[in-house]
């Protein structure tokens, strides 16, 4: 038996071991969640809302189905922070740095699995690169913890005020929007605290920005002409995002300039909120799902299909038609295989929101198309952002968003090779053309 289990984890490909340490932290962290110990007074948590809590966490999404602040005490906060940081940093960086600290060495397996886990090719220089990253989660997270010390400590006594401003600086450079304030209201109270609004803002998109980017642009001392191309494609695809995004919802809504850049920058995908998804029309609704979609960079702690996959769909659409199929950008050319990914990803996307939207329609036929379309979306693109539905959903309907969650937080492509069988046949078909367009 047991050497048929040793046998069984030899074979596991590192993408399977990712997604199998991803369902084990979300299990281990619904059942904890789940036991009266880590409940306020007078609060019961169902074990399906604790596990999609759980679930949410670790996709650093945001998503809930219960008030955090108000159902859980300080155990259980402690518990949803720290499924937070792991789902940030994600699985396989957290065990191998836990291998580090016990002073043991890293094998091959394990760094085949980091690598995967982080979309790092090959695997040499992989743990210094985890070890600058550590370092630079820590320092960013500290840093916005102190700064949002200052503005929660008019409001709450000074120990509490600490707790929210770290639980608050993790959630916000993790992407993941959960608060601990109580309610559904999530930054509504602060949507005028401009202090809070550019730590929050600030720590989001440096979260989200992409680590390989942030340490090529140190690497090469903030000068463009040194920048890799995904530094350079990330940087663009970044500004432009923000200010589109800020510049439409300003115009299809009745919110503040401030109100709308950080609904824009929460679109790529943290999920606070300072103003009520709710009261948004049809049009900034989709103005938003559009940028929950996209998301943020690669390599960081955000969700969505990526900036960079967005980019080199646009790109070879555009190139294939009216320039020739000439895939050049900042004098690069860019390999046939990254459009192919980027295509797959960008499709398995929609499907994925496709049919869960379908499934929840069909679960809760009350609900609107776009109220369905943006809580399906928000979950895939794990931002968090939510019209108000989550938590009356039925049973099914949460089970559907998990399992978007899990995808999203993971990639399709990650899903798409765990579910792949091994074998590969020499027989071909005979190839034929089909007419497009």
């Amino acid at each position: 038996m047991m050497h048929t289990l040793k046998r069984l984890a030899r074979d596991l490909t590192p993408s399977r071991v990712l997604s199998l340490g991803f369902l084990g932290v979300i299990l281990t962290g619904g059942i904890l969640l789940a036991l009266p110990v880590s409940w306020n007074p007078g609060q019961h948590v169902r074990f399906l809302d604790a596990l999609f809590v759980s679930c949410s966490a670790v996709c650093v999404t945001g998503l809930t189905t219960v008030p955090c602040g108000d159902s859980f005490n300080l155990f259980g906060r402690t518990v949803l922070g720290t499924l937070i940081q792991i789902g940030g940093l994600g699985v396989a960086a957290l065990s191998v740095t836990i291998t580090l600290l016990m002073g043991r060495k890293i094998g091959l397996k394990a760094r085949q699995v980091l690598s995967a886990a982080m979309n790092f090719s090959g695997v040499g220089g992989l743990i210094n690169f985890l070890k600058i990253l550590l370092r630079f989660t820590l320092i960013f997270e500290l840093s916005g913890a102190i700064l949002c010390f200052f503005v929660f400590v008019q409001d709450y006594p000074p120990l509490q005020a600490a707790g929210y401003a770290l639980f608050h600086s993790v959630s916000a450079f993790n992407n993941a929007g959960f608060d601990v304030f109580g309610g559904y209201d999530s930054l509504l109270h602060y949507a005028h605290n401009v202090p809070l609004n550019l730590i929050t803002m600030a720590l989001v998109i440096i979260g989200g920005f992409g680590f390989f980017a942030m340490w090529d642009m140190g690497h090469c001392r903030f000068k463009w002409k040194k920048f890799t191309l995904n530094t350079k494609v990330v940087t663009v695809m970044t500004v432009l995002l923000l200010v589109l995004g800020t510049a439409f919802l300003y115009w299809t809504t009745n919110q503040t300039l401030l109100e709308a850049a950080f609904q824009s920058v929460i679109a790529r995908t943290a999920g606070f909120n300072t103003h009520p998804l709710s009261s948004y029309t049809e049009a900034a609704l989709l103005i938003f799902t559009v940028l929950m979609f996209i998301g943020a960079n690669p390599g960081g702690t955000g969700g969505g299909i990526k900036t960079t996959t967005f980019f080199a769909v646009a790109m070879k659409a555009i190139s294939s038609t009216m320039r020739g199929d000439r895939d050049e950008v900042f004098y690069r050319k860019i390999p046939n295989v990254v459009f192919t990914q980027a295509l797959t990803v960008f499709f398995y996307g929609l499907t994925v929101i496709t049919v869960s939207t379908i499934l929840i329609l069909a679960f809760e036929q009350d609900l609107s198309l776009s109220a369905v379309l943006v809580e399906v979306t928000s979950a895939f693109a794990t931002v968090g952002s939510t019209v108000g539905i989550t938590p009356g959903l039925c049973s099914a309907s949460k089970i559907v968003l998990m399992i978007c969650m899990f995808i999203g937080r993971l990639g399709p492509l990650t899903i798409a090779t765990v579910l792949a069988f091994k074998g590969k046949s020499e027989a071909h078909f005979t190839e034929e053309t089909i007419m497009i367009g």
